[in-house]
């Protein structure tokens, strides 16, 4: 049996609604706040904006954005980026050459590519690790050591790191070691890694926080003052920033989060009990399941569990496509999060950048499918599920 829905954070409903979107702010008082599309902004005196000066460096319905998400996190403070990975690349622009990260073993694709062929060329090296083992992290970490890269749950293994036991450890190891913890399987409704002890917490915006596949976006928090400033710099030198449309659509998006995850955990419940029992299964990964190996942990430091799972098929690679083929109702395409239920191939698409002989330890093989159980009906799901594992094997 798997865990009902637990208990959430206090107000979270009420602050996705209303934080950050003043009504009275507004000259005609937009109750949906507004999108301001200027680029550049009527000064009063040189050097003397009213409130922005230009786009890059400020935008009303951007910092609408942040405000909320920071509020969702408990941060003092967030910001957003034109994607995901803009986000780790602004993380990553807090080290220097010769610098040491420390990053999961099963991290998502694009985020071990980023370290290992973007970052390694600014003179950052990378220790790839099995964060559930506390005693490994010791081993890795070095004088150079200043970023610890925690996943939870990792993708596509969905394993569980214990947050607060490994922020322990990095900062009595060295006080300058910053921990970063990608919350996007989770959310902020599930899962808050600043009040566990991180430093720093960032999301792929795309996936649940929008909720609706018509985004690509991401943000980081933290409550870290230092940290704050460099993310706002950042904004501003950089300028892989979102668009003021984008962030009114992720505002529209974040309003019905609590509700959405409600629903992802509800039908992603009914699927992994539907799978644990199907005979073309060979194993489902879960960390709501009481089988999984950290599911102690996971109880510990989340308050429930959204739509994501992985699952070995009991067979070789033709008949994994083959299942992914027969799917109907299941949408095979990359990412996650979205309203619409998605299945993937990890080896051969989100994670095809990962070394072969990397995917082989870690047991991402052949047979392993990822799924994002969407907002459908679960019984249909279930019966597409059905159809499809049946007829893999024919």
């Amino acid at each position: 049996m798997l865990p009902e829905i637990m208990s959430t954070f206090p107000h979270f409903a009420t602050d996705a609604i209303h934080v950050g979107h003043n009504i009275d702010e507004w000259p005609h008082n937009d109750v949906v706040t507004p999108i301001c599309l200027a680029t550049t902004f009527k000064q009063d005196s040189p050097a003397e904006p009213k409130r922005y000066d230009y786009a890059r460096a400020g935008n009303a319905t951007r910092d609408c954005l942040e405000l909320c998400l920071a509020s969702l996190e408990n941060a003092k403070f967030c910001k957003v980026y034109s994607s995901g990975l803009s986000s780790t690349a602004a993380i990553c622009g807090l080290l220097s050459s010769g610098d040491h990260v420390i990053c999961c073993d099963d991290v998502y694709g694009g985020t071990q590519r980023y370290l290992r062929k973007v970052a390694v060329k600014a003179g950052i090296k990378t220790s790839m690790v099995d964060l559930t083992n506390l005693e490994e992290i010791k081993k890795q970490i070095v004088p150079e050591t200043k970023l610890i890269w925690i996943e939870t749950p990792t993708n596509p293994l969905l394993k569980v790191c214990d947050i607060q036991a490994i922020c322990q450890l990095a900062k009595k190891a060295n006080a300058n070691i910053r921990t970063v913890v990608d919350n996007t399987f989770m959310t902020p409704y599930f899962q808050r890694p600043l009040e566990l002890g991180s430093d720093i917490v960032m999301h792929s915006i795309t996936k649940y926080l929008n909720g609706h596949a018509d985004v690509v976006m991401g943000c980081v928090c933290t409550n870290d003052q230092q940290i704050g400033d460099h993310l706002k710099f950042w904004q501003l030198a950089v300028g892989a920033n979102p668009s003021p449309f984008d962030c009114y659509l992720v505002c529209r998006g974040v309003k019905t989060l609590h509700v959405r995850m409600k629903q992802h955990q509800e039908n992603g419940t009914q699927v992994v009990k539907f799978l644990q029992k199907h005979p073309m299964v060979e194993k489902v990964l879960c960390p709501s399941m009481p089988e999984h190996p950290q599911h102690d942990i996971h109880k510990k430091q989340c308050k429930g569990m959204s739509g994501m799972l992985s699952f070995y098929l009991k067979g070789n690679l033709v008949d994994t496509k083959k299942f992914l083929k027969s799917l109907q109702i299941f949408i095979l395409a990359e990412s996650l999060g979205g309203f619409e239920s998605l299945a993937e191939h990890p080896a051969l698409m989100t994670h095809a950048s990962v070394p072969p002989e990397d995917r082989l330890r870690l047991g991402i093989g052949d047979n392993l499918v990822r799924l994002s159980v969407g907002l459908e009906e679960a019984e249909d799901l279930i019966k597409d599920l059905d159809q499809a594992l049946n007829n893999c094997k024919t």
